[in-house]
């Protein structure tokens, strides 16, 4: 079980690892050690939300501002949870960690997973989720250090955070038959991205994929 969780995680582990030393030494430049990449990683545990959160941090936002901003950033999961709400129904004890530790890459994995031959799913879909995190705790702490030893320009890794996105979405396209979320989501946001504009097409894009998502799930479920 822990094996086979290992292995369906090692290409996360390449991507994580990498992009929490992004993390890792962008926070420690801004003046926050290793403590603080632990901490955030282990317990916010929200990629692109920590790379935003290091702005936040260093522009003294308000708690306002920044409840606002991890909604907008975090939108997406609005509608992972729907797909994972069958899934995870009656995961008992894991079920608050699994719902935490929902990211893009773990969902990805998860999404069209199949139940191990032992039948224990739920420790499966746990153990998936843990490892994940682990390399990304890892991936911080190992950013920090170097930061704290190497000094060099770290002007566009923040892009590392989009180049992972853009490679999970071409392995699920891939390796699925069914491209019609992929399609929804680019078309929706390109649609929102051309009405509401670079600064207000997020939200609006998350919603209409959700509805449309929605719509789609339901309509599938009549037509079976």
């Amino acid at each position: 079980m822990i094996r086979k969780a290992f292995y369906k995680t090692i290409p996360v582990m390449a991507g994580y690892i990498v992009l929490g030393i992004g993390f890792g030494i962008l926070l420690h430049n801004a003046g926050y050690g290793i403590v603080w990449a632990f901490a955030m990683s282990t317990f916010i545990y929200a990629g692109s939300m920590q790379y935003v959160g290091i702005g936040l941090l260093t522009g003294g936002a308000s708690v306002i501002t920044t409840i606002i901003t991890t909604i907008m950033v975090n939108a997406r999961h609005l509608f992972y949870s729907i797909s994972m709400i069958g899934k995870y129904k009656g995961s008992g004890k894991y079920k608050p960690y699994l719902i935490f530790a929902l990211t893009d890459e773990t969902y990805s994995l998860l999404c069209d997973d199949e139940e191990p031959s032992n039948g224990s799913l739920n420790r499966y879909r746990f153990f998936v989720s843990l490892f994940d995190q682990c390399y990304w705790i890892i991936g911080s702490v190992i950013g920090s250090l170097l930061g704290s030893m190497i000094r060099f320009s770290t002007a566009g890794i923040e892009f590392s955070m989009t180049a992972l996105f853009i490679a999970s979405f071409t392995q699920q396209w891939v390796e699925s038959d069914n491209h019609i979320p992929a399609i929804t989501g680019l078309v929706s946001t390109v649609l929102c991205l051309v009405i509401f504009g670079t600064e207000k097409f997020l939200i609006p894009s998350m919603l209409l994929i959700t509805l449309l998502l929605t719509v789609f799930r339901k309509k599938e479920g009549m037509e079976k």
